[in-house]
């Protein structure tokens, strides 16, 4: 009987702990949902100046105008862009009217026009303020010789191109062989729903489990008595 007690119990306890786990998920997602939202709102509202000072906890994905100059010399990513493949964000350095320098990320070009000359001069662009986080403890370092970065980290480039750590992601084209790659809510992660189904398949396996046990425990009871 108390083999059976403590099945019952555990059993209880383990179903009770995933289905816990599974119901945060499903609240968790409500939260991030109303994140990306906002984020969504924002990446879309009417473009506006260039804050004097961008900070990236307040003006991240921010949607910005500038008026300046282009500037030779470009930083490439390597990336991926859809069906198209392999090739590289063209990172640039933007020279504001008021004389600051910013960086621009123009888009994408495949690998086959790495080396192809880019339009500058005077073009106004419109995009987001973005700091993106792409690197971890497997990211190559750059191959600064080659023009070969494997993430857009924004001190680093900054300090390379002589700029101040701003990336504006434009929105329109600034080249006719640049694709823009604007910023949406696709980078942010929201995985919350498959965790959700995660644990609450391991509640009714969990479940499932406890009463074969329970019944398996009770008929080999009933058996040894007879």
């Amino acid at each position: 009987m108390r083999s059976l007690l403590f099945l019952l119990i555990f059993g209880l306890c383990g179903v009770g702990v995933l289905l816990a786990l599974g119901t945060w998920q499903v609240r968790r997602m409500g939260v991030k949902q109303e994140i990306i939202a906002r984020i969504d709102a924002r990446m879309l509202a009417p473009a506006v100046e260039l804050p004097a000072d961008p900070a990236p906890a307040r003006d991240k994905y921010l949607a910005v105008s500038v008026t300046g100059t282009m500037l030779p010399g470009e930083i490439d990513v390597l990336t991926s862009y859809g069906f198209s493949g392999a090739g590289y964000r063209i990172v640039a350095p933007y020279e504001l009217s008021d004389g600051r320098r910013i960086m621009v990320d123009r888009g994408y070009v495949p690998t086959s026009q790495k080396q192809t000359t880019r339009s500058t001069g005077e073009m106004p662009v419109t995009g987001n303020l973005h700091w993106p986080i792409e690197t971890d403890g497997f990211t190559p370092v750059p191959d600064i010789d080659k023009n070969i970065w494997f993430a857009r980290e924004v001190a680093d480039m900054a300090r390379v191109l002589d700029t101040d750590p701003v990336l504006i992601v434009a929105r329109n084209r600034t080249d006719p062989g640049i694709t823009p790659v604007p910023v949406n809510s696709s980078s942010v992660p929201n995985d919350h729903l498959n965790y959700a189904i995660t644990w609450f398949s391991l509640a009714a396996i969990w479940a499932a489990m406890s009463a074969y046990f329970l019944w398996r425990s009770r008929t080999n009871a009933e058996s040894k008595s007879i």
